[in-house]
């Protein structure tokens, strides 16, 4: 059905768009929840400056962070020259970057929903001789749905709408690193305002369905716990 409203390219890039949202937001889940989990109950003095470094994509132009990525994943970047790969325009960088750059929209829901959870929770599973890694998974993450549920859209959504960082480290090379952010951009700049307009309804339609459904949902939650 999408093939026939978009051109194979235009295709191609909304697919790699998902499956860059996608494969984002998972490994963002798997790097947030922790880093979340340690900025909730940490008291070290370092704390201020890994909350800064969190929220710096939030603030910082995407061009700026996406530049510097490229300089530390492209060819001769630090990477490449201690052996490893070069990750600049291939989808391993595209997941990197966007990884940077969705990091707050995961890591802050989480920090806040895992604050609200509260010591005196923990500290009565703890009486109940509730070791920590029982504490967290049987207390913590079913207290922490609505956080969980909040970042994993979060993320997505963020990840789906990115430009700046992708362009500067993924390229524009089409059924590679070309999203549809890029694509639109090439559209409008060939004047086809048509195809222009068909992926950007669909990326508006996207956004707007997931941030109905998370405040619906949301909803229920408050409903629930009331």
């Amino acid at each position: 059905m999408i093939e026939s409203w978009i051109g194979p390219q235009d295709t191609a890039a909304l697919w790699l768009t998902l499956k860059l949202a996608a494969v984002s937001t998972l490994v963002l889940l798997l790097l947030g929840t922790p880093l979340a989990w340690w900025l909730a109950r940490t008291r070290a003095r370092i704390k201020l400056v890994v909350e800064t470094l969190v929220a710096l994509p939030l603030v910082l132009p995407p061009t700026v962070l996406g530049f510097y990525l490229l300089l530390l994943l492209g060819a001769q970047g630090p990477i490449q020259a201690m052996g490893g790969p070069a990750f600049a325009f291939t989808f391993t960088g595209l997941v990197i970057g966007s990884v940077f750059y969705s990091l707050p929209f995961v890591v802050q829901p989480l920090q806040n929903a895992f604050v609200s959870v509260g010591d005196a929770t923990l500290e009565a599973a703890a009486s109940l001789r509730a070791g920590p890694w029982d504490r967290f998974f049987t207390v913590v993450i079913p207290l922490s749905l609505r956080g969980f549920l909040t970042a994993t859209t979060l993320g997505f959504a963020h990840t789906v709408g990115e430009f700046g960082v992708v362009l500067m480290i993924g390229g524009n090379i089409p059924g590679e690193t070309q999203v549809v952010s890029i694509a639109i951009y090439d559209h409008v700049e060939a004047v086809d305002y048509g195809s222009a307009h068909v992926l950007s309804a669909l990326l508006l339609g996207l956004s707007f369905l997931m941030l109905f459904a998370l405040y619906a949902i949301n909803g229920r939650f408050k409903l629930t716990t009331a």
